[in-house]
């Protein structure tokens, strides 16, 4: 799948999933603009691949960062064919017991307002310019937007929030723009925490390892970001997936796949050579 001559702003662009995604896409072909807090990340990618990508530094809670991610990539390539909202934060598991009494407030609308309203919030910036150039939206969602236990309860929340975000706006975007969503299991990237709980410098590479995810799902090994990275390729390509509106690919490694006493059975027949 080729992504010639198509334009995309990616939020959270500058580390993890979201560097993977950017890296193919300008792989496929695409211009891509970055839109990511960490101005030195920005920095590096953007002296990485010079005219294949502008940066922009700004917090994807605030409309103003998504409106000027949204006026550079139409002032440098000409228009904008797909939104890639995708920065997010992570609750490391931290349940509603462990919730501090006095940090709830805080940790809500820090973990919610990344996760969700930058994704509106994007999705509000951009909507004129799709609609424009009959593009795409496509959300990073998570195993956690429809299973419990892939985070605590805000984590769990922001993520079911995003599915129907997806759905909504696949809904009122019709028939002009497609609204899509990739939903990733286990990562090992640099994904962080929410600074209210003390988690910002915790990054999810160092939680999740190889050895934890051996027996636990039918796809037992780690996926990198960049395992998933297609997935967003082909929900960008107009081409491929031009049916596909109000969809989520889960790209989980088997959630649902799962036996109730096991993940799996069928590799039994490599153990036992009698089986016929």
């Amino acid at each position: 799948m080729r992504l010639d001559g198509v334009s995309a702003i990616i939020t959270g662009g500058a580390s993890g999933l979201g560097r993977a995604v950017a890296e193919r896409f300008i792989a496929e072909g695409a211009r891509v603009v970055v839109l990511d807090r960490s101005e030195a990340r920005v920095a590096e990618l953007t002296a990485q691949h010079r005219s294949r990508l502008v940066g922009v530094v700004g917090d994807v809670r605030d409309l103003t960062a998504h409106r000027r991610a949204v006026d550079r990539a139409v002032a440098e390539f000409g228009h904008l064919d797909v939104l890639v909202a995708n920065a997010g934060i992570w609750d490391y598991g931290c349940s509603l017991a462990d919730l501090p009494d006095d940090r709830i407030d805080a940790a809500f609308d820090e973990l919610i307002g990344i996760n969700v309203k930058g994704y509106l919030l994007a999705a509000k910036a951009a909507q004129r310019a799709l609609v424009a150039s009959r593009g795409t939206m496509i959300f990073t969602v998570s195993n956690a937007g429809f299973y419990p236990d892939g985070g605590g309860p805000l984590y769990t929340a922001s993520k079911h929030a995003v599915v129907g975000l997806v759905r909504q706006l696949a809904f009122e975007c019709a028939p002009y723009v497609r609204v899509n969503g990739v939903a990733p299991g286990a990562i090992s990237s640099d994904l962080r925490g929410p600074s209210s709980l003390d988690m910002a410098n915790r990054s999810i590479g160092d939680v999740l390892k190889p050895e934890m995810m051996l027996g636990k799902m039918p796809i037992d090994r780690l996926p990198t970001p960049e395992d998933y990275a297609a997935a967003f390729v082909f929900l960008a390509a107009a081409k491929e997936s031009g049916q596909a509106t109000g969809s989520i690919i889960n790209i989980d490694g088997g959630f649902a796949a799962r036996g109730v006493a096991r993940p799996r059975g069928g590799d039994r027949l490599g153990e036992d050579e009698t089986i016929r």
